[in-house]
């Protein structure tokens, strides 16, 4: 018990400790989890792998375990030390992407991508759940908020510093080390950003659990999984549009954190490091941006009295990503691709902070972890066959040639956006009916 904050102090400077650290290790994640859409070019010349296999090692071999494994995880989350099980998360993964550079096949490769994905299974629904409790519903935004914020600054320094990383390495020779022998540049990348996380994970056990608040009576202390779909069923028409429009809103920004470097390097020829570097400042400042502007924009609607304001900033989105997504990958023009994906990247990275709001509000506390792990797996299993796999097959086997990733990435965002719209639209009604009742 001396580990739980009392009630009083969760709206404070410890609960924003907390956050600090819960955000070191989001940029953590997405650091180890970005490092690879740069090292797309190297693997496939030293291994021979395919855009089709390139996509499946960033989409698929992460994302599928990543949500297998995240929701048992989550149900421990949910009666469990939330801090302890993030920790052993953020020890696991970054072994497991120093591993990665251990790896002399695309099938080695692959299994350490598994690894790297079971570890971060550990850390957005525990994550959520302890912010939930930490905050007041009308400070939750801007907490959530700075949290989600941790994707977009890990995906810009995973760009930034692990462009020059790579830029360094890449044009490095060779080296030969003991009992693991010769190491190509590449693999001492993943190597050079795996192994400091374990400091992270030690930062992590300074942070306290928080005390679980707004349990509901009617659920009691059932915290299975069994208990969460039940739930979760019984309200099948407000989670399953609200998993499914929240999910296809997130292939945009996956699109920008995956295959864009690639798009920069092979379509208009820039180094490794430059497009890194490029790519990087643009995600650092507009994503966050983007976020932190949506997660005031939605309290600010809380405010004012529209319930419903989280949908309502959602169907905004879509409806003005829509011919961003058109422009920013169908012009010749360097330039033109620069100044179009600052919008972009600005409009894609919103709805992240909206999704974490929402099922945290429309969740019991005791559910929260699990169901948030249900999330993501709808969110993980879409983005990966459609951002990831999905365009590189798509450029691979329906255009059939690698300098069509431009189309594909195009075709992808936009059937993503027109799906999410509806999707969102139906869970928006759906809300109304069971939170806007009085």
């Amino acid at each position: 018990m001396n580990d739980l904050i009392k009630t009083k102090d969760q709206d404070s400077l410890v609960a924003w400790y907390a956050v600090f650290v819960l955000l070191l290790a989001y940029v953590l994640s997405f650091v180890d989890r970005i490092i690879l859409s740069l090292l797309v070019t190297p693997i496939k010349d030293d291994l021979g792998t395919t855009d089709a296999q390139m996509g499946l090692l960033m989409g698929f071999a992460f994302a599928i375990f990543y949500t297998l494994a995240g929701i048992p995880i989550a149900k421990y989350s949910d009666v469990k030390s939330r801090r302890s099980i993030i920790a052993i998360g953020i020890f696991l993964w970054s072994i497991m992407t120093a591993v990665c550079g251990l790896a002399k096949s695309f099938f080695q490769l692959f299994l350490a991508r598994v690894g790297v994905g079971v570890g971060e299974a550990a850390l957005t629904p525990a994550a959520y759940s302890m912010i939930s409790d930490y905050f007041s519903e009308e400070k939750l935004g801007r907490a959530m908020g700075a949290y989600k914020s941790g994707a977009m600054v890990g995906g810009g320094l995973a760009f930034i510093i692990g462009g020059a990383v790579v830029g360094y390495v890449v044009n490095s020779e060779s080296i030969i080390l003991p009992i693991l022998g010769e190491m190509k540049p590449w693999q001492m990348a993943f190597i050079l950003v795996g192994l400091p996380g374990i400091l992270i994970g030690l930062l992590m056990l300074t942070v306290r659990e928080p005390k679980r608040t707004g349990l509901e009576g009617s659920l009691g202390e059932r915290v299975s999984i069994s208990d969460a779909i039940k739930y979760m069923r019984e309200r099948w028409k407000l989670y399953l549009f609200i998993f499914l429009g929240f999910a296809f809103t997130a292939t945009p920004i996956t699109t920008a954190l995956t295959w864009i470097p690639v798009y920069l390097q092979r379509i208009h020829e820039m180094s490794i490091a430059d497009s890194g570097k490029t790519l990087g400042v643009i995600i650092f400042f507009l994503s966050t941006g983007g976020v932190l502007f949506s997660g005031w924009l939605i309290d600010f609607l809380k405010k004012k009295g529209f319930k419903d304001g989280y949908f309502r900033v959602a169907l905004s989105i879509c409806v003005i990503t829509l011919p961003v997504a058109y422009f920013v990958m169908n012009d010749q023009s360097l330039e033109n691709t620069l100044w179009w994906l600052h919008p972009f990247v600005f409009l894609a990275s919103m709805p992240l902070v909206i999704t974490a709001t929402v099922l945290q509000i429309v969740t019991p506390n005791q559910l929260r972890a699990q169901v948030s792990a249900v999330y993501m797996l709808f969110l993980n299993l879409i983005t990966a066959l459609l951002a990831t796999t999905g365009i590189g097959f798509i450029t691979d086997y329906w255009f059939g040639d690698e300098m069509a990733l431009g189309q594909s990435i195009t075709l992808v965002n936009l059937i993503s956006m027109i799906l999410a719209f509806s999707c969102l639209y139906i869970a928006m009604s759906n809300f109304n009916k069971e939170f806007t009742k009085s």
